[in-house]
């Protein structure tokens, strides 16, 4: 990026400011590690079992669920986009992979889950970018639609047929790493270099600056926002299935919520909602900094509920921070 130009697709400049590169941006991210510090030392202090292997094995396995739908938010959010079906895939896809393993091997169990999460966020990219429809109300009407499916599909729980199903993937380990821990790394390296390193994933950054200067320069906007979108219904896909073999059973109800989260993570570590800033290693550190939370509130047995009120206002916090680091970086 050059005199507010940014450069890297194809040799062509195009003309958006990356938010949040100011003085007050830095601040709130420093802000926000002095927080995620804070709540580390006073879970030390407050609790002998924090440190234990057994639950920061806990906090790593329960973090991949979000930590995976988060890093596909990011994507879209990414494009000036939102995907609050999220929840839904994470449900369709995890139902789906234990049902079909009635008929078909765990490996090709998984590739059809995967593909009908891809499929979800296909719709959702096409229904964003053909038709020029608010991602709000597309996903909103996908999530309705998505659940709906998961219910046609089965209203009762499903156990998965494979029993090497939990062994291999929820609750294996390689080492002293789970399973789940494994793909959450590989996935998050590799979204690292799809969005710093090649033209598809530049172009995505900056569609969420400018789209309209980004189809002047000859960049195929629609054909990135659909990618963007088939990415998260990917990784929420893959976040089901891992959720599902790591607690040996498919809820049809599981996933409620699970949007919110996702958004939280995005805001703390750095995203703009509306599009323009955002990056992976932050998502990853919001994603980190909401784990130790959800932990810190059940090591002190505080009701689901209240952690709901909590969520809520962090996400509130964070994007009036990120739009104070929004201005800064316009200005």
């Amino acid at each position: 990026m050059k005199d507010g130009v940014a450069t890297g697709l194809g040799g062509r400049g195009l003309p958006w400011k990356r938010p949040g590169s100011g003085t007050r941006g830095r601040l709130v991210d420093y802000a926000f590690m002095a927080v995620f510090v804070l709540l580390v030392v006073i879970a030390a202090v407050s609790s002998d079992f924090f440190f234990s292997q057994t639950n920061l094995t806990n906090i790593a396995r329960q973090m991949v669920t979000n930590g995976l739908i988060s890093l596909g938010m990011l994507v879209v959010i990414l494009t000036g986009g939102i995907d609050l079906s999220v929840g839904a895939v994470v449900a369709l896809a995890g139902i789906m992979a234990s049902g079909v393993q009635a008929d078909l091997p765990l490996g090709l169990a998984v590739v059809v889950a995967l593909a009908v999460g891809s499929t979800a966020g296909a719709v959702n990219g096409f229904l964003v970018a053909r038709f020029s429809l608010a991602p709000f109300i597309v996903t909103l009407a996908t999530l309705s639609a998505f659940r709906g499916l998961v219910f046609v599909y089965s209203d009762t729980p499903i156990t998965p047929a494979d029993p090497s199903s939990r062994s291999l993937l929820g609750g294996g380990f390689i080492g002293p790493v789970p399973v789940p821990v494994v793909f959450m790394v590989v996935c998050y390296v590799l979204v690292w270099l799809f969005v710093g390193r090649t033209t598809p994933g530049r172009a995505i950054v900056a569609i969420g600056g400018n789209a309209e200067a980004v189809r002047l320069a000859g960049v195929p906007v629609r054909r990135h926002v659909v990618l963007a979108y088939v990415l998260s219904g990917f990784l929420s896909a893959l976040a089901g299935i891992l959720l599902v073999s790591r607690l040996g059973i498919a809820q049809p109800n599981v996933g409620v919520g699970y949007e919110l989260d996702a958004i939280a993570a995005c805001v703390i570590g750095g995203a703009i909602l509306g599009g323009g800033g955002g990056s992976v290693i932050g998502t990853l550190g919001g994603v980190l900094t909401l784990g130790l939370i959800d932990n810190l509130l059940n090591l002190f047995n505080v009701q689901s509920y209240y952690q709901q009120i909590l969520k809520g206002a962090i996400i509130v916090v964070a994007v009036l921070a990120r739009r104070i680091t929004k201005a800064d970086g316009l200005a």
